[in-house]
């Protein structure tokens, strides 16, 4: 994640070059602020990669005698035969319908789409009692 860093902060210094002299060029309020924000995004994520490679070190693509099985391995866990994540898109279609219906058929697909997380959330949550 070094390479990432150093090169999101590149762009992060291009932003603020560009910025500051926009800024004194043009005197527009709106592109200064959105150079700005262009900006300060860059710098987190320069910002979120420096601190995984000080965490987690060199990654194998990282190093020159990488190879690639030093990658492999499971990937993450996917539930086989879930309903939550299929409720869940359908909150959502509710949810966006929603905002162009009424807010009475948004509140509905707000409720499925909290049902829907909250049933990914705990579904493999098991009582011990």
């Amino acid at each position: 994640m070094k390479t990432e860093a150093i090169l999101f902060a590149g762009v992060a210094g291009f932003f603020l070059v560009t910025d500051v002299l926009y800024a004194v060029w043009s005197r527009d309020p709106t592109g200064t602020a959105a150079l700005t924000i262009s900006f300060l995004m860059a710098l987190l994520v320069t910002f979120f990669f420096a601190t995984n490679y000080r965490r987690k070190g060199l990654r194998p693509e990282d190093r020159g005698e990488g190879q690639i099985q030093d990658r492999s391995g499971p990937v993450d866990f996917f539930s086989p035969h879930s309903i939550w994540p299929s409720l869940t898109a359908a909150g959502m279609a509710l949810l966006a319908l929603g905002v162009v219906f009424g807010l009475w058929l948004f509140l509905i697909g707000l409720g499925v789409v909290l049902a829907g997380v909250f049933g990914m959330v705990f579904q493999y949550a098991r009582v011990q009692g």
